[in-house]
């Protein structure tokens, strides 16, 4: 397995409710390593830019007012398989399938407020560490 980045975000629910440090610790245990990071509010420009993949899909509208109804922790965590690592601590996008111990188990609200988010493939990782991160930004 070669060194990888992808891209993770600490969803609004999860930073009202506190769970930032704990969900960073848990992505941390599972040897991967926070290379960027910062906390933002985004505008709804910024959540359209970065979800218009899914901009046919009936959804998009409430994950838009979703994003963008308070801070997030945006990260680019780097690491052997990072990828697979990332979706395996974060769990199934749908709690309920989620296995326990993951943090959509354990700390999310529903699916649409399950947490966290990450990136699906290396192409993907890319192109979000690219729209959320300057190069001169990630320093790890």
């Amino acid at each position: 397995m070669a060194s990888e980045r992808t891209l993770s975000i600490i969803k609004p629910d999860a930073t009202e409710r506190n769970l930032t440090g704990l969900i960073i610790a848990r992505l941390e245990g599972a040897g991967l390593h926070v290379v960027a990071q910062k906390r933002v509010w985004w505008k709804k420009k910024d959540a359209r830019k970065f979800y218009d993949v899914h901009k046919d899909q009936p959804f998009f509208k409430d994950l838009i007012n979703f994003m963008t109804s308070g801070p997030i922790v945006l990260q680019v965590l780097e690491g052997e398989d990072a990828i697979a690592k990332n979706r395996a601590v974060m769990g199934s996008t749908n709690p309920v399938d989620a296995e326990p111990g993951t943090i959509r188990r354990d700390f999310a609200v529903n699916v649409q407020r399950n947490s966290v988010h990450g990136s699906d493939s290396p192409e993907t990782a890319k192109h979000e560490i690219a729209l959320c991160f300057k190069k001169n930004e990630i320093v790890g």
